[in-house]
């Protein structure tokens, strides 16, 4: 299986969730750029570099194309609920909480973490929140793999200097600094603002 640049690899992921709700037993390549607005012959040097040659003249069996697809992603057969940590309960944090956004994702939050006490106490989730002290204790008990980073600009280097130091593999960083990271964990840079810039960016 070639490698798989990391544009790439982000088309698959949607492809991979475009899937997993796709209703018929087939699909076929300009369904699927009709679906996510990507070029035919893009969708199709996507789907080659999973190795799979499973199509046939009216489209891809969309189960075979889907495990393909995760076996390439390196998520095959993976099974349960990762879990993942809010870090940082402001009001982008706190919009997270709703267990909702989560639901038959394969991820589930098991707690938040916030600075400020009283916000901990005062915010209402299904799972439960702590003050920001208690980062590396509860991190590493509950097993918790992800964190959503969404704590003030100011905090962010620091936080996640916090969370490397528990083990973590990822964090999905909300915030615009560019945080330094050991090697091991991979980062995923959301911020609203520096997806603006890149949407408005000359091509």
């Amino acid at each position: 299986m070639e490698t798989i640049p990391e544009p790439s690899r982000r088309r698959l992921v949607c492809l991979m969730q475009l899937l997993r709700q796709y209703k018929a037993e087939h699909i076929t390549s300009p369904e699927i750029s009709s679906l996510t607005g990507w070029k035919d012959s893009l969708v199709r040097y996507d789907i080659r570099l999973t190795g799979f040659c499973g199509g046939v003249s009216n489209g891809y069996g969309v189960k075979e194309l889907l495990a393909a697809v995760e076996t390439a992603l390196g998520i095959a057969g993976e099974s349960g609920v990762k879990k993942c940590c809010i870090v940082g309960l402001g009001r982008l944090g706190a919009a997270l909480l709703d267990s909702s956004f989560f639901e038959g994702t394969g991820f589930a939050v098991a707690a938040g973490f916030d600075s400020s006490v009283n916000r901990t106490e005062i915010l209402r989730s299904t799972f439960p929140l702590y003050p920001a002290s208690r980062l590396e204790t509860v991190v590493p008990v509950e097993k918790i793999e992800y964190a959503l980073l969404t704590v003030p600009d100011r905090e962010a280097q620091l936080m996640a200097d916090r969370l490397s130091r528990c083990k973590i593999r990822g964090i999905v960083n909300f915030t615009a600094v560019a945080i330094a990271v050991p090697e091991e964990i991979r980062v995923e840079n959301v911020s609203p603002v520096t997806a603006l810039i890149n949407l408005s960016a000359d091509r």
